[in-house]
Formats: structure tokens, sequence, C-alpha cells
């Protein structure tokens, strides 16, 4: 049996030679890694970065929406347009109808006929007077013994009853349309009483209310008998005109054939004259009446065109709030109509950056349909003061959260960008 030799207490056995080179290498490599990553990071905070040429913002596309109202009280008997519809600038888009305001236009119509009659009639009158002066001053001649004179008288005496025989006709006319006037104004007054007798009925007004327009509809109907009565009467005054420039007629002839010498006094002359002033002031006021009367008739047919509601610009109908038939008031909205060649994105852009933009800046606004074709565009408004601002501001770190509202005008729409759309722009910093 082979026996093994004992070894030292003392003796330990070699460990491999490539364990310490290793500990000491790892050591050394991980503060070097270390620290070149310290300095690239130092190298890119440190070192300029370059200038931003734009300024993103994100926001939706929006429009001036202009309201079409009614601009006085009625009804709608027509709108011409509707949603989605196209309109153009002074094109009619609605219509309003009142019975009462046709009534009262024709009763405004009779009233300026009426007057023009009073100063047709004065002006006649002047005439009148006229040659009743020139009759009185040949009379004074024929005083004097101008047998001349005389004929001319008789002339004169012609050409007065001619004259009033025109008078007469005219007050004939003037008397027709008076009656005419009056039966407009007993029209009105009995559309006025079957009125209040259905509001009567309906308890909407009282029975003394009925009452009054009752007895205004008897009045107007006895004004029209009045003024019947007024005509026959100026139509026999025409007759007796008649019968009197028949008798100057044949008083000329006699003073052609015979020398008359009536007595003449100059006290007539006088009193033709003043006639004749009374007549001036009488077509003054005449001319006043026509010009008072017309003015109640232009502000008839002024509210009568204002029923005929127009676009005042060219757009779309966006809403249409009312129908033919419903019973409006004054400045009720008819139709909303948007100009799509005016629309613009509305953004917002941090507090931080908005001492870079100014009003005028360039910029191009993206829709989703085509994010590679820009609309060219410009800032046309900046807000005075921010948005989602704190009440109270007490650090550095709340100044960021302050954003100011942007509206960017697109230059040329083209039909693309439509209100309501969703979309993105870009401020250029630099041009």
């Amino acid at each position: 049996m082979a026996h093994t030799l004992p070894q030292p207490a003392d003796h330990v056995p070699d460990a491999p030679s490539q364990k310490p080179s290793q500990k000491s290498k790892r050591v050394l490599i991980i503060p070097a890694v270390f620290a070149i990553v310290g300095i690239g990071f130092a190298t890119w905070h440190f070192l300029p970065k370059p200038e931003a040429t734009t300024l993103p913002l994100s926001g939706r596309i929006e429009a001036d929406e202009t309201d079409i109202g009614a601009k006085t009280a009625g009804r709608i008997s027509a709108i011409n347009f509707r949603e989605g519809d196209e309109v153009q600038k002074d094109q009619v888009v609605a219509q309003l109808i009142d019975e009462e305001v046709n009534e009262q236009l024709r009763a405004a119509e009779a009233q300026v006929a009426a007057a023009r009659q009073e100063e047709q009639q004065a002006r006649l009158e002047i005439t009148v007077a006229e040659s009743r002066i020139q009759e009185a001053q040949l009379n004074v001649q024929q005083s004097q013994g101008d047998s001349r004179g005389r004929i001319d008288q008789a002339t004169s005496n012609v050409s007065a009853a001619k004259a009033q025989l025109a008078q007469s006709e005219a007050q004939v006319k003037q008397a027709e349309a008076q009656v005419k006037e009056a039966r407009s104004r007993a029209k009105l007054a009995a559309s006025d009483r079957d009125r209040y007798a259905r509001l009567v009925t309906q308890g909407a007004v009282n029975r003394q209310q009925f009452d009054q327009a009752q007895m205004n509809f008897e009045t107007a109907q006895a004004g029209v008998e009045t003024a019947i009565a007024t005509l026959q009467a100026r139509e026999e005054a025409v007759n007796a005109a008649r019968d009197q420039l028949n008798a100057a007629q044949g008083g000329l002839t006699q003073t052609e054939t015979t020398e008359l010498n009536p007595e003449i006094r100059g006290a007539q002359l006088a009193g033709l004259q003043q006639q004749r002033q009374q007549a001036q002031a009488k077509l003054a006021a005449a001319q006043a009446k026509v010009k008072n009367a017309l003015a109640n008739q232009q502000q008839i047919q002024k509210r009568l065109d204002s029923f005929v509601v127009k676009s005042p610009i060219r757009g779309v109908v966006t809403a249409r709030p009312v129908e033919p038939g419903a019973v409006v008031a004054t400045g009720k909205t008819l139709l909303t109509v948007v100009d799509l060649n005016t629309v613009y994105l509305r953004g917002y852009i941090p507090g931080s950056s908005i001492g870079k933009i100014r009003v005028g800046q360039r910029a191009q606004v993206f829709l989703d349909s085509a994010p590679k074709e820009p609309l060219s565009a410009r800032v046309a408004a900046i807000d005075p003061k921010a948005s989602f601002t704190p009440e109270n501001i007490y650090f550095r770190d709340d100044r960021v959260k302050q954003v100011f509202g942007v509206k960017i005008a697109i230059d040329d729409p083209a039909g693309f960008a439509k209100p309501g759309m969703p979309a993105d722009g870009e401020i250029l910093l630099k041009e």
C-alpha cells in the first residue's frame, strides 16, 4: 500500500494571477464613462441652440356671423333661402306684410291728392283776382271816357267768367278727391271696428274701445255723405258758372255794339287787390299742406319698403330660426349668414411666447384634409389680456400657465376652410 506524504501546515495553493487585474480595469472604466456622459451633457446644455423659425398653435376655424333681422314688425309672407344656400349682397331674402299699413298708404295718397286740389284752387283764385283787378283798372279807364276800355272790360268779364268756371270745375275735382279720401277713411275705420269686434269677443279689449271704434266708423260714414253732398253742390256751381260765362259773352257783344259807361269807383280796385293777397296766403297754406301730406306718404312708403329684407353681405345661410306665417317684432333675426371668405383660425399662444408675434405677421394654416398644402394667413388680432390665468400669481412657475388668444386670418380660404373645422397653424418668426 502506498502512503501519501503529509503537506506542511502553512502551505496555500496559488490563486489565478488574472483576477486582481480585471477588478482594477472595471474600477477605472466606470468613472471614465460617467465623466464622458457629464462632459457631453454639459456641452449640450451650454452650447447655443438653433433659434426656432416658427411658432406652432392649434385651434378651430371660426367666422363672424351676420344676423339679418326685421326692420319693422309684421307677418312673414316669404323667406327665400334655407340653411346652406348662398346669398348675394343686396339680394331679397324675406318679405313681410301688414294690411293696415297698406290702408294707411292709400289714405295718405288720397290726402296728397286733396291737398294738391286745394293748391290748384288757390292758384285759380289768384288768377281770378288778377283778372278782376285788370277789370277794375279797365273800369277806371272806362270812367275816364275810354270807349275801348269798356270793350276790354267786357272782354275781361268774359275772362273772369271763364276763370270762375275753371275754378268751379277745380272745386268739383277737389270735392271728388275729398269723397275718395272720406271713403278711404271710412274703409280704414270699418277695418278698425271689425278688428276691435274680434278683440272684444276674445276679451283682449274692453267694450268702450269697441264703441269708440264704432263711433269713428259712423263719423267716417257721415263724412262720406257730407263729401258727396259737397260734390253735388259744386257741380251745380259749375252749371251756374257756365251761365255766367254765357252772360259775360253776351255783355261783350252788347258792349261792342253800344257804349256803356257805368260808374266805377276806385275802392273796387283796392278790394280786389286785397282778395289777391288773401288768395296768395291761401296758396302758401295749401303748398304747406301738400308738403306735409307728401312727407306722411313717404314715411308710410318707407315703412312698406322696410318689409322687403335684403342681405347686407354675400355669404352662406347657417340658420333660419323662423318660417313664413310667423309674426315677428322689430329686430327679430330671420336668417344668419356667414361670409366664408373671411374665416380665421382661433388658437392660443403661451404667455412666454406672446412677445414674439405682432399683428400683421405672416402665418400658415394646415387643414386635416390637406396637411401638406398650407393656406397663407396673417395674424389679425391678439387678445389684450391672458386667459386661463390664476386669480393671484405668487410663484414664477404659475406664469407659464398664461395663454393669449390669437386670430389668424386666412388670405384665401377657397371654400376649403369652413367654421367648426379643427386646424393647426404656424406663425412665421422669420420671413
